[in-house]
């Protein structure tokens, strides 16, 4: 527990609660399926997907292993990139209507996130979407353990979604993004099969792999549990809790990955161990994330998104404006972690080391300015964008950036570093390049 980041301190929480679900991981492992599904009880099954993974191969290998198994399966795909709340009413309609006793999804964290929100809604449904996300978005109401069994299969390695209890969704009427979460929308059960990512195009493994590197990032240095206020009925504590013990285990690995792998994974559509071990390190990600929350990376890569405007990202079929995920978090990454290792510059060192940053001549002090290096390095490498200017934004849009990611309460005060207004659109003034 390096710099002694968990002491005890007044008020402060002294316990933390882990939950990820059984995790299956291997090539070929999407065949069991139906096995997995009728242990779980499952006779009729909701199977979520998206229009561009519906012919897969793999959707096809999850399909038929389902129904030799004598379940039976109807297929829901009408799920957008970047998940919305409209593409969750419609699944909640599926959900409602359909008498399903399981659910089972096989696609990118859009996919899987959807499934998630689907299901809530189809099943307890709600006068107002935003009723069961937390306030000052929602009114926080409480959100029923009574869903169905859920299976989660991955075909990207970046979003970690199988292994967490939350769903992100872009709020259509507000334009931009904000976390659902809840222990009772975790999957039971996740198959994780690395070979989904052989075709993938390098442009798609370099966002998923940056969304997995800030995932492991923003985990290993956001504030400690024990900084956050203690909750004394164990039955309410969030497992959006901040870094802990086990987090600390699984991004540590999840960052070294990153550090040996992503470069090659990108670069290489034939390395195996690369992009095998991305998918792996993506799904640790999510396990740390899950069980700590991200912090700034994130709350930053919403404002991008909501603002947005005439630009498109290569390897994705998708009309302007759009920008990836893994993208909106990586063009200001550098500038968020030279920031944030001002408050704690030994765990900064720590994951910079991880990180396989260069560290020749360096001291903790230099942590903020060395991790940040290494994250341009690996920006450079792999083709991602160098900073906001070059997904369309200018200096002159800062303050309405910075306005727009300050709605993202919870994770801004997961930052090590207390940060106001002010303090974002500094972040995001020296973000436009590197």
């Amino acid at each position: 527990m390096g710099c002694q980041y968990f002491d005890p301190c007044a008020h402060g929480a002294d316990s933390f609660t882990i939950a990820i679900p059984k995790v299956t991981f291997g090539r070929a492992c999407l065949q069991e399926a139906g096995a997995r599904a009728r242990g779980l009880g499952m006779n009729r099954i909701a199977l979520f997907t998206d229009p561009f993974i519906h012919d897969s191969a793999y959707l096809a290998t999850v399909l038929d292993s389902l129904k030799q198994s004598g379940l039976d399966v109807a297929i829901f795909d009408e799920i957008t990139i970047e998940a919305d709340d409209a593409s969750v009413e419609r699944g909640a309609v599926f959900i409602a209507e359909g008498n399903f006793d399981g659910v089972v999804s096989v696609g990118g964290g859009s996919v899987m996130d959807t499934a998630k929100a689907s299901m809530l809604y189809g099943l307890h449904p709600m006068g107002d979407f935003l009723d069961y996300f937390a306030p000052p978005l929602g009114a926080g109401k409480p959100i029923p353990s009574e869903l169905l069994p859920h299976i989660a299969c991955p075909t990207t390695s970046g979003t970690g979604s199988e292994c967490t209890s939350i769903s992100v969704l872009r709020i259509n009427h507000l334009k931009t993004k904000f976390v659902l979460a809840n222990p009772a929308l975790m999957a039971q059960q996740a198959l994780i099969d690395p070979a989904c990512c052989a075709s993938l195009p390098p442009e798609v493994v370099a966002s998923t792999g940056f969304d997995l590197l800030c995932h492991a990032l923003e985990c290993y240095t956001a504030k400690a549990y024990t900084r956050w206020d203690k909750i004394d009925d164990p039955m309410k504590r969030p497992l959006i809790q901040g870094a802990n013990p086990w987090s600390d285990l699984a991004a540590r690995k999840a960052l070294e990955i990153v550090g040996e792998y992503l470069d090659r994974g990108v670069n290489d559509a034939t390395d195996e161990e690369a992009r095998d071990q991305l998918m792996w390190g993506a799904s640790l990600a999510g396990m740390a994330f899950g069980n700590s929350g991200t912090h700034l990376g994130h709350a930053l890569s919403y404002g991008v998104t909501h603002l947005m405007h005439d630009v498109t990202t290569g390897g994705y079929t998708v009309k302007s404006p759009f920008v990836p995920h893994g993208i909106s978090v990586a063009v200001s990454a550098p500038a968020i972690f030279r920031y944030t290792a001002e408050a704690t510059p030994e765990r900064h060192f720590e994951a910079a080391s991880y990180l396989q940053s260069d560290l020749r001549g360096a001291a903790a002090d230099d942590s903020g300015e060395v991790l940040a290096r290494r994250i341009i390095d690996l920006m450079r490498k792999t083709g991602v964008p160098n900073g906001l200017s070059e997904v369309g934004f200018t200096a002159d849009d800062v303050p309405a950036l910075a306005a727009s990611s300050a709605r993202q309460v919870r994770a801004i005060a997961n930052s090590p570093r207390e940060t106001n207004l002010v303090d974002i659109e500094n972040i995001y003034a020296a973000a436009i390049s590197y």
